[in-house]
């Protein structure tokens, strides 16, 4: 009995002493040194908490750029200067407003450019569009344009992966393009394209480009996914046509099945949407440059574990039975991730990267980097002279081409994360995404 008694009295005074040490941690430290001493004396209720936490962030943080834009508010912008190597200043326009979510970071905001007359026109990775003059001196705030981008990717797929998002904006023939990753069947995606007639007032969208064929996140063949590797740049080709990138969603094998889009560069049809590829072997396509002048196209694409790319596309080789291919995934200068370990055995059995291309049949890249820069948009600057933005490298490549070969490169760095380049009056204009910023270098 007595027994009985003092374990009773000894598990009262523990859980006494737990609570007042309990109340003591959170009515007199400080917040980290609570967390700290919880982590360890109380780990449940950490986890829980941080479950609740998580749980809250997923259901308001998604809807924050969406609210933004419901609202239909500015989007303001800050100045900055930077002087970078080479004698060129960098002056720096930061969004504060609107663009908060990102593709790679999860903040802040990705987004893309492009110019319609003498306006820049943005669009964040969520379906924010905008519009003010082009930049100069004057502090003016981007203008919202009204659309319908989320009726077709929405907080649905937001929710899902920041990795689902729009991907490009392409402004041609009076006419906006916008591609995107798009849910085809439930958790089945592919790179789609939908269109409206340019206004500054409200842009009502329709499908221009929509695959059957989809690559599911779960359900495939080698069970891996990656919606980074989605590709989505779109550049005008002609008056009937656009060129859009489609990347293999890490599903290797389409890159060289002919019957599928994936793994492809495809020409598009601007009035049907019908659409024939141009070129195969492609692995993630960043950036597109339709060079009329010397006849062929050049484009860049992400590697795996190091092999960034700058491929040529021969114009005059089109429509002539045999796809122009640039070899992915069965030559690469880069490597499956994680290496040549016991794991990888039988992924390099069947996706070998063979260092050289020529060899096994395929067209030689221009340029491999290895490592990879988180290569991104490429454009050309004046005759026979581009330059190349990255991500991973935060800087810009300037290259001349003689002779179909690349001379010359050199390397400027700008310290943040370039998911878009474009040139405009002899400006190069940067979408910055670490700040985000867009980005303005004159080259005169």
């Amino acid at each position: 009995m007595f027994k009985k008694f003092n374990i009773k009295i000894l598990l009262l005074l523990i859980i006494l002493l737990i609570t007042i040490f309990y109340l003591f941690i959170n009515l007199f430290l400080n917040y980290e040194k609570r967390q700290t001493i919880k982590k360890y004396i109380f780990p449940y209720q950490v986890i829980s908490q941080q479950q609740r936490e998580i749980s809250k962030l997923k259901s308001y943080y998604p809807n924050i750029e969406l609210n933004f834009k419901k609202k239909n508010s500015d989007i303001l912008i800050k100045e900055n200067n930077i002087t970078l190597s080479n004698n060129l200043t960098l002056k720096k326009y930061l969004l504060t407003s609107g663009f908060y979510f990102g593709i790679n970071n999860i903040f802040p905001g990705s987004g893309y450019i492009d110019f319609y007359q003498d306006n820049i026109v943005i669009l964040s990775s969520r379906g924010i569009l905008a519009f003010r003059k082009n930049l100069d001196d004057d502090i003016e705030n981007f203008k919202q344009i009204k659309n319908n981008i989320n009726d077709f990717i929405g907080i649905k797929q937001f929710e899902k992966q920041n990795w689902f998002s729009v991907k490009d904006i392409l402004i041609f023939s009076n006419k906006i393009f916008i591609s995107y990753t798009a849910e085809i069947n439930k958790d089945c995606w592919n790179t789609s394209v939908i269109y409206g007639d340019i206004n500054y007032e409200n842009i009502k969208f329709k499908k221009l480009f929509f695959p059957k064929k989809c690559v599911h996140s779960v359900n495939n063949i080698d069970r891996e996914f990656n919606a980074h590797q989605s590709g989505g740049k779109m550049i005008s080709f002609d008056k009937n046509h656009i060129l859009l990138s489609i990347g293999d969603y890490r599903s290797r094998y389409l890159a060289q099945d002919k019957q599928s889009i994936n793994g492809k560069i495809i020409k598009v049809n601007i009035f049907n949407g019908d659409y024939e590829n141009i070129s195969m072997g492609n692995r993630n396509p960043q950036g597109l440059y339709f060079d009329k002048e010397n006849n062929f196209i050049l484009e860049t694409e992400h590697g795996p574990d190091g092999g960034d790319e700058i491929n040529l596309i021969e114009i005059s080789k089109i429509n002539k039975d045999k796809i122009q291919n640039f070899g992915w995934p069965i030559s690469s200068a880069g490597e499956h991730y994680g290496g040549k370990s016991e794991q990888n055995k039988n992924k390099y059995k069947k996706y070998p990267l063979y260092k050289s291309h020529i060899e096994k049949g395929f067209i030689e890249p221009l340029k491999s980097f290895v490592p990879s820069i988180g290569i991104s948009e490429i454009t050309k600057i004046k005759k026979n002279k581009y330059v190349v933005s990255s991500m991973k490298d935060k800087s810009l490549y300037f290259f001349e081409l003689k002779e179909k070969k690349i001379a010359n490169l050199a390397r400027i760095e700008v310290f943040e994360r370039v998911r878009d380049l474009k040139l405009h009056r002899n400006r190069l204009f940067l979408f910055m995404e670490d700040t985000p910023s867009i980005g303005v270098i004159n080259l005169d």
